[in-house]
């Protein structure tokens, strides 16, 4: 079992920034694939961005330019940094681990972005 616990979501004004971090426990394996989805209000769960643990980057085209993805991997951490946020961002900020064992989401982090 892999836990994964989010934090640093929050409400920020529009062409701000923020950034959360998700910190996952448990059975790990070294190679594994950790990363982030959104889902706003009445729509479908979306990817955001994924990094592999040899460092391997995909991001979703609406975040491109303007989020970056990294990730610590002595403390398998994975962070989210969001820039020049826009209204449509605001969504709850699921975190997530996938490695041969299976696939792990977090409970997710609200991230709210006013006009």
């Amino acid at each position: 079992q892999v836990q994964l616990v989010e934090s640093g979501g929050d409400l920020v004004q529009a062409g701000g920034s923020l950034r959360v971090s998700c910190a996952a426990s448990g059975s790990t394996f070294s190679f594994n694939v950790m990363g982030w989805y959104r889902q706003a209000p009445g729509k479908q769960r979306e990817l955001v961005a994924t990094i592999t643990s040899r460092g391997g980057i995909n991001y979703a085209d609406s975040v491109k330019g303007r989020f970056t993805v990294s990730r610590d991997n002595a403390k398998n951490t994975v962070y989210l940094q969001m820039n020049s946020l826009k209204p449509e961002d605001t969504a709850v900020y699921y975190c997530t681990y996938r490695d041969y064992g299976g696939d792990y989401w977090g409970q997710g982090t609200q991230v709210t972005v006013s006009s």
